[in-house]
This record gives C-alpha cells, sequence and structure tokens, in this order.
C-alpha cells in the first residue's frame, strides 16, 4: 500500500506533469541531460570513440565511467532528499546530469568536452526555467512601495518573501508560497513579494543577502504593525543563515498560519460589525398631524 499511494498519485497527476514538462527548457534540459548516452549508444558514431573496455567494445560503458554516474547518481538522490518540489527534483536531476556529462565528455575528448561545456554555457544564459503563473492572492512591492504598504495598517498582518529571479529555490518554493496566499490571505493578514534581485536597496534595507553564498533565497519575513516580527531562514550573529525547509507543513507550523488566520478573521467581522447599518443613528421619522381636542369638536357640532 506504501508503494501504491505515490504510484496513483503520480498517475493522476500525469496530465499535468506531461504538459509541464514539455515546455521547451525541459525538453532542452532532457535532450542536454543524455547527450553522451547517445553519443555512447548511437551506432556510427560510438564506433570511432575510445574506450578502456577489455572486449575493446566501444558502444558500452567501461568501468570509470560507470564509477562516475554511480557517484553522481547518490548526490543527486542526497540533494533530492531536501527538495520540496516536483521542479526540485527534476531540476536537481538535470544540473548533475550535465556536470556528469561534462566529465564523460572531457574525459573521452577534449574537444567534446569544450563544445559540450560551451552549449552548457550558452543554454544557462538564454534559457531560464519557466516561472510560476497560476493563481495566486500576492502582492508584488518595489522599492517605493514596500514601507508605505507595510506601515499603511498596524492591524494587519504581512508574510513578505524576499526573492531573486535567478535563484532556483525561488522559483520552485513559487507555487507552495501561492498556494499558502490562496488558503490562508484575508483582510487581516496578507502575502507579499519583493524582487530584491531587482531592487538592491531593498535588500540592504531589511538585511536579506543575495549572494548564492548565503543561502537567504528565498527569505520569508513576518511583519506585524509595520515591524518584523520573525524572519525564515534565520541568520546568526557571523550572519549565516541556518539550514531550514521551506514545505508547506513547515511555514505554517512555525509562522502560526492557522492562529493568524482565525485572529485576522475575528478582525474582519469586527470591522464588518462597525460599518453595519445598526450602527449609524436612526433615520427621524416623518410627523403626524396633531388629532384635534374633543371640546373644539363639540363647539362645531353646537354651530
Amino acid at each position: 500500500m506504501a508503494l501504491l499511494t505515490p504510484l496513483f498519485a503520480f498517475l493522476y497527476h500525469l496530465p499535468q506533469v506531461y504538459k509541464w514538462l514539455l515546455k521547451p527548457y525541459y525538453v532542452a534540459s532532457l535532450f542536454m541531460s543524455v547527450a553522451f548516452l547517445a553519443v555512447r549508444k548511437t551506432p556510427g558514431i560510438c564506433d570511432h570513440l575510445a574506450s578502456q573496455r577489455e572486449d575493446g567494445n566501444s558502444c558500452d560503458f567501461d568501468w570509470r565511467e560507470v564509477e562516475i554516474l554511480m557517484f553522481l547518481s547518490a548526490i543527486v538522490m542526497m540533494k533530492n532528499r531536501r527538495a520540496i518540489t516536483v521542479e526540485q527534483h527534476v531540476g536537481n536531476i538535470f544540473l548533475f546530469s550535465k556536470v556528469a556529462n561534462v566529465i564523460l565528455f572531457f574525459r573521452l575528448d577534449i574537444r567534446m568536452g569544450l563544445l559540450y561545456l560551451t552549449l552548457c554555457i550558452v543554454f544557462l544564459m538564454t534559457c531560464k526555467p519557466p516561472l510560476y503563473m497560476g493563481p495566486e492572492y500576492i502582492k508584488y512591492f518595489s522599492d517605493k512601495t514596500i514601507d508605505d504598504e507595510l506601515n499603511k495598517d498596524s492591524r494587519v498582518t504581512w508574510i513578505v518573501e524576499f526573492f531573486a529571479n535567478w535563484s532556483p529555490e525561488c522559483q520552485s518554493f513559487a507555487s507552495v508560497y501561492a498556494d499558502l496566499s490562496l488558503k490562508y490571505n484575508c483582510s487581516g493578514l496578507k502575502f507579499g513579494k519583493v524582487d530584491i534581485g531587482r531592487y538592491g536597496e531593498v535588500s540592504k534595507r531589511y538585511k536579506v543577502s543575495t549572494s548564492p553564498l548565503s543561502k537567504q533565497l528565498p527569505s520569508l519575513v513576518l511583519f506585524q504593525g509595520g515591524k518584523e516580527v520573525m524572519r525564515r531562514p534565520q541568520v546568526d550573529k557571523k550572519g549565516r543563515a541556518v539550514s531550514w525547509s521551506f514545505t508547506e507543513e513547515n511555514i505554517i507550523r512555525e509562522f502560526n498560519l492557522n492562529e493568524l488566520y482565525q485572529k485576522s478573521k475575528k478582525l474582519s467581522r469586527n470591522k464588518a460589525e462597525k460599518l453595519s447599518p445598526s450602527q449609524f443613528p436612526p433615520v427621524p421619522e416623518e410627523e403626524e398631524e396633531p388629532e384635534q381636542p374633543e371640546a373644539d369638536a363639540e363647539s362645531k357640532k353646537d354651530k
């Protein structure tokens, strides 16, 4: 049963995964990842390649190539233990497959290694992973709007993601953050994002490093009353980010999203009650004509 559940889940989402993998970035990455395999196994090409096999078969892997592939496969498995989305899993596989191809091509022929490395550099500079374009309740800030929005209403709690488009971790986290905004966004709890790769002044102001070595991207910061309450990942005294996994479960637990959401909903109801019609002053009714006294009525009869 433990094996059938993930299998059924994969088959259920297979149409979405299939459509997602057909994007040009992933198609090109797939071809580059299997480049050495195709060269080594294609008849007519592999016949002219060098080989260290005892049988002289140049169309099959030698023992050193198998060792390299096994070693990099172990690295991929260790790296994917911390992956939280399908994009991260696939991205890790493509990344280390390209590294393996570079090593194998250089070992086979330095000219082929230089050619493949050039293709990887061109691909890296021209092709970017597709950005998340799904539904979300997120407000995007600039360097001029973030301070005003955070301090606009002290009753509103903000969760702000500091990200950079060039960061693979930020790209993978986009769908998780969007899903959280759909579940927990309300008038008292709002979600925001700011691209500190574009607005460098914001990164300095809120002390979020954009260096790839800092491991602070993405950073989630909770603001209440315009002031920072907590952030993940935490930064130690030496300015180093403490390792933290950006899973949906971790974020809900660490930021107490369920409790924040309930409090925010109460705030929304209280605001609605204050603006309800029963709280406005009553509209004055029209005055009725006074009735004539009985004495006046009797005098009219005598006449």
